[in-house]
């Protein structure tokens, strides 16, 4: 386990690194939807992850958000998300990450989310606690939702459909300290794992969007569910986390939502 996660580490921090370095710089944007945007920088920084950890598995499977999707005969598949955080990163704004995580048979064992604006790397091992920069991290203490700070974001299909959030953000602004939308869902589940974020609730992930970070909410003491408090496996439709403290409240303010 120890060379598995030294590799996902090392994969994560040099792609973080080229991210960092072109931040600002992005030439290429194109569009897979009307406000899903993709740069050269996304391509660039799976393709080298890719190819890092096959230098070192090369049986071991594939799952990545733009092009590498390889099934193989190994228990062991790598879920990857090269840039999370796109849309911020083509504008300059610096709130993004590389998302990786490992999955065996199913389950997620391993989990590596880098931040390179902050120089943040938080790690988590399943059985074994979540950490950032080597140090253990756990989830808050907030046990009222009146008293939380919450994330979220909106699909990218807002503008046609209309299971798009906003009722649900709307419910949860009048009954929270507040609520922000930082535009990286592997970032706002990390931060529910560290204790900055008391809950987060999304809609219309990716497992890419959430592989790593919701192993690192469980680790660090907190739930993942979908929106029933059912198990979430790698289902991004409805997505909720939090310490565990306000999971109930939050449902409760989910169920009224129109979505």
């Amino acid at each position: 386990m120890e060379s598995l996660k030294k590799a996902a580490i090392t994969a994560a921090i040099q792609a973080g690194r080229i991210l960092q370095g072109r931040l600002g710089r992005a030439k290429k944007i194109g569009y897979k939807g009307a406000v899903n945007l993709v740069t050269e920088m996304d391509f660039l920084a799976e393709k080298m992850i890719v190819s890092e950890i096959r230098k070192q598995y090369p049986s071991h499977g594939f799952l990545a958000e733009e092009k590498a999707q390889q099934r193989t005969g190994s228990p062991y598949r790598w879920i990857i998300d090269p840039l999370d955080g796109t849309t911020n990163y083509a504008h300059g704004f610096p709130v993004y990450c590389v998302s990786i995580a490992l999955e065996k048979e199913g389950d997620i064992i391993l989990g590596v989310v880098y931040d390179p604006s902050r120089d943040e790397l938080f790690t988590a091992q399943k059985g074994k606690g979540a950490r950032l920069n080597g140090r253990k991290i756990a989830v808050s203490s907030t046990s009222r939702l009146s008293r939380s700070l919450l994330a979220t974001g909106f699909p990218y299909d807002l503008r046609e459909s209309p299971v798009n959030n906003f009722d649900h953000f709307r419910n949860f602004a009048f009954r929270t300290h507040a609520v922000r939308r930082c535009g990286s869902a592997a970032l706002d589940l990390c931060y529910v794992a560290a204790g900055r974020f008391d809950g987060f609730w999304e809609m219309k992930l990716g497992p890419w969007d959430l592989a790593a970070g919701s192993l690192m909410v469980a680790e660090a003491g907190g739930r993942v569910t979908n929106f029933e408090g059912r198990p979430l496996g790698l289902d991004g439709r409805r997505v909720l986390a939090s310490n565990s403290r306000i999971h109930r409240e939050m449902m409760k303010i989910l169920r009224r939502g129109k979505t």
